[in-house]
């Protein structure tokens, strides 16, 4: 056997490989991108939860967009104004500091003051519910179903079903929005934290089929709106909706509230008894 025609075959081969790894070389050189160097600081700095809430692919997709200005320094919501800092110091920018949020459930249907219109046995998952006859098994179309998808998606153990409906812990809270994405229903809001005067109701339903099904909804009589003193709360859509632009936390419209609808009520001041002396002039009279 003629060992040059095997040798020959092996060599050309040889060769070529090495020809093409050259090329490759090159051109990994010619065309490569260099990597913006803050990038790894900013992803050193994110908290690595991969949460999704900043609206990018996990901490990666946002460092990459922080770093090439198409994202803010304070986009994380997981790590807050700490970690805006950081970022930020990095960027060679500031910090904006915005008012912190947290998701709220918009529905107080609690199992005694909303009613059902069918005892659900099926799978534990507000998602599959939703798509069983009229919705699911509340009353209210509008009604948080209890189930339990928003608790499964959140991955700060910040929600808890309770009496039948979600309840957001908003210490726990970081503001990631999983849940919100996660509630069919779609009652689930982004609200400011630090304020407590929220309605705690969805339903867009005229005020008499309200009452039919619940004893806590928004029935869009208006009082709210009409004795608020900083025009804050408007009924849109057979609801009341409040401007926290405008919004001082008074109390005013949820102590008005004959529904109970709106939290935050502030506890009637105490009546003071009267002076002793005066109490006495009184009766002398």
């Amino acid at each position: 056997m003629d060992v040059s025609n095997i040798l020959f075959p092996i060599l050309s081969i040889g060769g070529l490989g090495v020809v093409f790894g050259a090329g490759l070389g090159i051109a990994g050189e010619v065309f490569k991108v260099e990597e913006d160097p803050k990038l790894g600081e900013i992803l050193e700095v994110l908290p690595g939860a991969n949460c999704g809430g900043c609206g990018f692919p996990g901490c990666g997709g946002l460092a990459a967009a922080i770093a090439s200005g198409n994202a803010p320094v304070n986009g994380c919501p997981v790590g807050g104004a700490a970690v805006a800092e950081k970022v930020a110091a990095i960027m060679g920018v500031e910090a904006s500091s915005g008012a912190p949020v947290a998701a709220f459930v918009k529905c107080g249907g609690t199992c005694e003051k909303a009613k059902d219109k069918y005892e659900y046995f099926g799978i534990e998952d507000c998602n599959m519910a939703v798509q069983l006859a009229a919705g699911g098994s509340r009353s209210c179309s509008y009604a948080c179903l209890g189930l339990g998808s928003c608790k499964k998606a959140c991955a700060f153990d910040a929600i808890e079903i309770q009496d039948g409906i979600a309840v957001v812990d908003k210490d726990k809270c970081v503001a990631c929005g999983q849940c919100v994405s996660a509630c069919p229903k779609h009652i689930i809001e982004l609200l400011p934290a630090k304020n407590k005067i929220k309605v705690k109701c969805s339903s867009k339903d005229i005020g008499k089929n309200v009452m039919q099904v619940c004893s806590v909804g928004c029935i869009a009589c208006k009082i709210c709106e009409k004795n608020c003193p900083f025009d804050a709360i408007h009924v849109i859509d057979n609801l009341a909706v409040i401007d926290y632009d405008k919004c001082k936390a008074c109390g005013i419209c949820a102590n008005k509230c004959p529904k109970g609808t709106i939290t935050g009520k502030k506890p009637a001041p105490p009546v003071q008894a009267a002076a002793p002396a005066a109490a006495a002039e009184k009766s002398a009279q």
